[in-house]
């Protein structure tokens, strides 16, 4: 039971890591074009 007392903080703080990871990510434009990445691969790059 003593093993509680360091795995209980260690999971949230992990947790709270995560979430700090994926707000940075929402402020940082990781999701404004959700499309572009699929529709890029459509394009033909190869001039002759």
């Amino acid at each position: 039971m003593d093993i509680m007392i360091f795995l209980i903080p260690a999971a949230v703080a992990l947790g709270a890591l995560g979430l700090a990871a994926f707000f940075w990510s929402l402020r940082s434009g990781q999701y404004e074009d959700l499309d572009g990445a699929a529709e890029r691969i459509l394009i033909d790059d190869d001039e002759a």
